[in-house]
């Protein structure tokens, strides 16, 4: 029954064993995830996010959820966030893990004067962002993770939450009430994986939100497609024409960096600039920015920009 209702209903499924196979998997990953997050067993790694600009100056990093296995191998959110989001309790208690883990490595960051002013991005899952009183557990998860000494009268200051456009056009209203919440405490807002949902211009006028993140989808052919190219250009110009930022997630060329930055794009983040990183190597990777390290990309950008003016 259940499997013909996540099909749409309506319809009719035959019993199989790799039914009862895919239940006991499930129910395993999910006690398993349980002790996990009981045990702090669970970890984040940063990836860097630069400006687009002269120095490619560092904005921030986007914690991203890891889950280290017996075996040493790393499961990615994919293999487990699903099966957390089938239950309101369970995504609840990951989310609040995700939390205290980047209030107290925030806390760390600045005790060793790191990366102090840096940003840092969250995601939230749509199980969580549906739940009413969203911005008061987070208020309460970032207070309880640090000392009461330092806490702050605006806790959420420095950090992003990202949610996807679908999951704030459910219900718009709500949406915009819940995110004036989070931005009362200090924290700014990001539509995650933009152009893959269904946006509401309308609405999205409204919603207090700081930056647009064009998906990675549309970056991937951005310098051989030009169909790509005209999503992105005219993603960046409605976010800028919003009083938006622009980010572009999944840069990983010298030919996408190029190309982004001649369509105003604010600001990138990409394997080609930094995969994701554990907290211990953020110190190192701020250093190197300051020295200038990380413009590789940039400068192979700057090549390829001038080769296209000669030709032309």
């Amino acid at each position: 029954m259940y499997h013909a209702k996540a099909d749409g209903g309506a319809g009719w499924r035959y019993y199989t064993p790799a039914m009862q196979e895919a239940i006991a998997r499930r129910i395993d990953l999910e006690s398993r995830l349980r002790e996990a997050i009981a045990a702090d067993a669970l970890a984040l790694h940063y990836q860097p996010i630069h400006t687009l600009g002269d120095g490619m100056p560092l904005v921030g990093f986007e914690a991203l959820l890891r889950w280290p296995q017996p075996d040493g191998s790393v499961l990615l959110p994919g293999a487990f966030v699903p099966v957390a989001e089938q239950s309101a309790e369970l995504v609840e208690a990951l989310g609040s893990w995700v939390c205290r883990a980047v209030a107290c490595q925030r806390h760390a960051w600045q005790q060793a004067h790191t990366g102090g002013p840096l940003l840092i991005s969250i995601n939230l899952s749509a199980r969580q962002f549906d739940r009413e009183g969203l911005a008061g557990r987070i208020r309460d998860a970032f207070d309880r993770a640090v000392p009461a000494d330092a806490r702050r009268p605006l806790p959420l200051l420095g950090i992003e939450f990202e949610i996807t456009e679908s999951v704030m056009m459910r219900d718009p209203q709500r949406a915009e009430a819940e995110l004036a919440r989070l931005r009362e405490l200090g924290a700014r807002i990001a539509i995650d994986d933009f152009g893959t949902g269904y946006s509401s211009l309308s609405y999205l006028k409204h919603l207090p939100i700081d930056r647009l993140k064009i998906d990675r989808a549309f970056v991937r052919d951005l310098a051989h497609d030009a169909d790509d190219a005209a999503i992105v250009g005219a993603a960046v110009t409605l976010a800028h024409q919003l009083g938006r930022e622009a980010v572009a997630e999944g840069v990983e060329s010298a030919q996408q960096l190029a190309a982004l930055r001649d369509l105003g794009c604010d600001a990138v983040q990409g394997f080609g600039l930094g995969r994701p990183m554990p907290a211990a190597d953020v110190p190192a990777y701020v250093a190197r920015v300051a020295r200038g390290e990380h413009l590789a990309l940039w400068d192979a950008a700057d090549q390829l920009t001038a080769a296209t003016r000669s030709l032309a």
